[in-house]
């Protein structure tokens, strides 16, 4: 499963520059009607690949589907598994101010990968950026964890984050997914797919 983070970077290959920084103006504006303003920009810029002849970062020519995402319905590992379903859930996760969880599950997935003599380096990075008490995108793990976590990470294994992980795993799986389900992002995002199909 690809496990690197989604910067806004990607979004520079699009031709409607100017229309996703204004889907993306409203997002941060008004977090209650992020998703009913300007739903074509916004899901122009979340999933650019919906419109034909815009290639993926493997370079591949992807058609999201209705199929895939109503996959996405059937599980967050499901969700998580799609690069599309990572970014679009990654917007809504923003809207709710905690992008934070699946940053930190993304760099989780990342770290596994890491050759051994990176690890320290890498751990260090993700324990200041999520885990430590002050950090800019400190997760919500009790005070426990986070102390279990600090003292993995200062001699780092690849299973270092893994209790932290699952337990955002699981926060996310309770709290946001259901609510990502029923959210107008994902709701029109279906509409419009399956209008396509039928058509």
């Amino acid at each position: 499963m690809p496990g690197f983070f989604f910067s806004h970077s990607n979004m520079t290959e699009l031709n409607g520059k100017e229309d996703c920084k204004l889907a993306e103006g409203k997002i941060h504006k008004k977090k209650q009607k992020a998703f009913g303003a300007d739903l074509k920009n916004y899901l122009k810029c979340m999933v650019p690949h919906i419109e034909p002849g815009i290639k993926t970062s493997s370079s591949r020519n992807v058609t999201l589907s209705a199929e895939e995402v109503i996959q996405w319905s059937q599980s967050l590992e499901k969700l998580l598994a799609s690069q599309s379903g990572q970014r679009v859930f990654r917007e809504f996760l923003k809207s709710e101010f905690s992008e934070e969880n699946i940053e930190f599950w993304l760099a989780c997935e990342d770290y596994k990968k890491t050759k051994s003599d990176h690890l320290h380096g890498k751990a260090e990075r993700i324990y200041e950026e999520f885990v430590q008490s002050d950090a800019i995108k400190q997760i919500n793990i009790d005070y426990q964890m986070r102390e279990a976590t600090a003292k993995r990470a200062q001699e780092p294994t690849h299973t270092s984050f893994d209790e932290a992980q699952k337990t955002v795993y699981i926060l996310m799986e309770r709290d946001s997914y259901p609510r990502f389900l029923k959210s107008k992002a994902y709701l029109n995002l279906l509409n419009q797919l399956q209008t396509n199909t039928s058509k």
